[in-house]
């Protein structure tokens, strides 16, 4: 299937599907927008790469490191699952590598696993930890806090198979020394926040995400999304569009930074038997 006819069906499908659940605000009512053409789409992503060399730190981590010209899209929630799927689709379409932070009470996640599973086993695709309920962990005691973080990291391995991703996000990017310890404590030692955004945890136009995409998407940054509303759905194809025009290239968190664990992992799927 031709790209640009891909992204169209899949934006049409998507606004259709919140119209029939009432949800008809979450999508433009104006003009429908023409994607553009998506021959972009291969010049923003590269080649597979193995897992990343460098270990996982330690604390937080508000950017890639180094010089660079990769872009990190990581995406929070999963409130829809029609936007859950889209994403999927888009990554399975395109090849662009992603990082995504489910909360697994949504069931959004369950119902996209069969399509979400192998990109997630092929590496395209990596997993972090965003709590179950997505609550402000500041808020809640030690013992809620752990549980919060180690039900979302048993789901991520009963319907994904993800053993040993070292990431965490807070809800709200709510966190302070004592959440951090209590993630560390629970697996996750890589709190992840960001240092750009497309201003999507609100309904948005089409028009307000690109402006935030043509501001925020330059070298090296960790951009913050949600898989909440049908906007972005709209717009894959300015997204791309945007990257391939930036010489930019779309990275995991592990794609970066990898356990060992990981890296062997990479190293024996690539055929290399060498751990960077």
């Amino acid at each position: 299937m031709e790209r640009r006819a891909f992204l169209l069906t899949l934006a049409a499908g998507l606004a259709g599907a919140a119209a029939a659940r009432g949800t008809a605000g979450l999508v433009d009512t104006g003009p429908v927008r023409q994607a553009p053409p998506l021959a972009a789409a291969s010049a923003a992503t590269v080649e597979v790469p193995v897992p990343g060399s460098l270990p996982p730190p330690a604390g937080v981590v508000q950017g890639l490191p180094g010089d660079g010209v990769s872009l990190a899209l990581t995406i929070d929630d999963g409130t829809s699952s029609e936007v859950v799927g889209a994403f999927a689709a888009f990554a399975t379409e395109t090849g662009t590598r992603l990082t995504l932070f489910p909360n697994g009470c949504y069931r959004s996640w369950e119902e996209n696993a069969p399509a979400l599973r192998p990109l997630v086993d092929s590496g395209q695709v990596a997993l972090g930890n965003h709590t179950w309920s997505h609550p402000d962990l500041t808020t809640l005691g030690d013992r809620e806090v752990a549980e919060e973080i180690g039900r979302n990291r048993d789901f991520l391995r009963t319907v994904f198979g993800v053993r040993d991703s070292p990431f965490f996000r807070p809800p709200f990017g709510a966190r302070d020394e004592r959440i951090d310890r209590i993630a560390a404590d629970q697996g996750h030692p890589t709190v992840v926040m960001w240092n750009g955004t497309l201003g999507d945890s609100r309904v948005l136009t089409a028009d307000e995400l690109l402006a935030a995409a043509r501001e925020w998407f330059t070298a090296q940054r960790i951009i913050v999304g949600h898989a909440n509303h049908a906007t972005v759905t709209t717009v894959y194809g300015d997204l791309l569009a945007l990257i391939a025009e930036r010489g930019l290239h779309t990275v995991t968190l592990a794609d970066v930074w990898a356990t060992p664990e990981q890296r062997l992992r990479g190293a024996l799927a690539s055929g290399s038997g060498r751990i960077a």
